[in-house]
């Protein structure tokens, strides 16, 4: 009998300060809807930036800026947050589109 792969929230320092409660968001891409990857959201508020430790499945394209695969649009620009010292891209205003989504259906996506 086949092993399913789940995915398993990452519990940190940065969880802990931002008040424990994470969720799975499912991101897409808002020009052509292509599928961007899911990513562990921790705390209340807007999605700014996406930390590349926290993108359990990714299929964005990544340099200096960050793309969709399936479009080519510029979702972002990869930089290094000071204040946490980590990787992330800060996203561009409108450019992807999220959706809150269980662990069990995001683990579809691996």
């Amino acid at each position: 009998m086949a092993t399913k792969k789940t995915i398993a929230f990452k519990k940190d320092e940065y969880q802990a300060a931002r008040g424990g409660h994470s969720r799975l968001l499912k991101i897409t891409c808002e020009g052509c809807g292509g599928f961007l990857g899911v990513y562990q959201k921790d705390g209340p508020g807007h999605l700014r930036r996406m930390y590349i430790d926290r993108l359990h499945v990714s299929k964005i394209r990544q340099g200096a800026s960050a793309s969709c695969p399936k479009c080519e649009r510029v979702i972002g620009t990869k930089i290094q947050y000071k204040k946490e010292d980590r990787s992330a891209i800060r996203l561009y205003v409108d450019s992807v589109v999220k959706e809150t989504i269980s662990a069990k259906d995001a683990s579809k996506y691996l």
